[in-house]
């Protein structure tokens, strides 16, 4: 049976340190993902564009930027990605900036402790996103995401889902890092937060990432996917807000892509950062949404598979 796609649009920036991302979710839209994920076999809902307030550009309180504002966003999505759940839809969240990912992510943590299935999330970005307010002086939360998630953040989004904290840092697999704070390397090692950072994909390859970060899953598994787009290298992906040199080509990316396919248990998505202010005619959000295609089946193997 086809899988119904809720796709959950979140435009805000509220959390980055740059303007743009809010206008994501349309680049994604133009750029055809409905359209894709229709010609991969699936039902695709479009629920569009969640609201929330608007971004005041403001310098941080108390460590923060704009923490009423983010927590008021992430309130938001996690009631929209839980209700798709609920209705056995698999949402994919179009940002937006990274940020939105607790409000994501707890609601996914959430369904999973009341179904009895393991969480396993597969995090793919240039960034371990484990900040905290004390480590770096801008106050962006979109850096802060995984810490806030692990229980490491302001109380209103430690506890947004009323669980704190919504996941142990044993549920994240993170690809491709190549950018981490020193104080945040620090507290990466500290939770023993595991990391296939562009040093080990360079010494043992993407594949072997990837067998090492899938490792243990099963049907009782719900995989879930944050894609930040400053995962890609700048050069093939130049439309986000925070580039860092380095990163997995178009060969490497595709086989993420198709590797997580290829287990059957992808169960929710968060597109995140794409910032078409950067862009150069959309050539981000296609690329974006060329790799969505290939999470969701469409592979370039021409062999058979052993026994296939």
């Amino acid at each position: 049976m086809a899988r119904t796609i809720a796709l959950i649009g979140a435009p805000t920036d509220i959390g980055a340190g740059h303007r743009g991302a809010s206008m994501g979710p349309e680049a994604l839209r133009v750029a055809g993902i409905e359209a894709a994920l229709l010609q991969r076999g699936c039902s695709v809902l479009d629920t569009g564009n969640i609201t929330g307030p608007l971004n005041p550009w403001q310098p941080p309180v108390a460590g923060y930027r704009h923490l009423p504002e983010v927590v008021a966003w992430n309130r938001a999505l996690m009631n929209a990605v839980y209700t798709q759940l609920a209705a056995d839809r698999m949402p994919v969240v179009l940002g937006g900036d990274h940020c939105l990912a607790i409000g994501s992510i707890t609601a996914v943590a959430r369904w999973c402790r009341e179904r009895g299935k393991s969480l396993r999330v597969l995090w793919l970005d240039a960034h371990a996103d484990f900040n905290t307010s004390a480590l770096t002086p801008s106050g962006n939360i979109h850096g802060m995401p995984v810490a806030c998630l692990c229980g490491n953040g302001p109380d209103e989004l430690v506890n947004l889902g009323g669980s704190a904290p919504a996941v142990s840092p044993a549920v994240f697999r993170q690809i491709g890092i190549r950018s981490v704070d020193a104080g945040e390397k620090r507290l990466v090692h500290d939770v023993d937060l595991d990391i296939y950072d562009m040093r080990y994909i360079d010494e043992f390859g993407m594949r072997e990432a990837m067998m090492q970060a899938l490792d243990g899953i099963d049907d009782n598994t719900h995989l879930h996917v944050s894609f930040d787009v400053d995962f890609l290298d700048p050069s093939i992906a130049p439309g986000v807000g925070t580039t860092v040199k380095g990163g997995p080509n178009y060969r490497e990316a595709q086989l993420v892509m198709e590797l997580l396919a290829d287990t059957g248990l992808l169960a929710s998505l968060d597109i995140m950062e794409l910032n078409p202010a950067f862009d150069n005619r959309n050539r981000t959000a296609k690329l974006a949404v060329d790799l969505v295609e290939s999470l969701f089946g469409k592979s370039t193997l021409m062999r058979q598979r052993d026994g296939g």
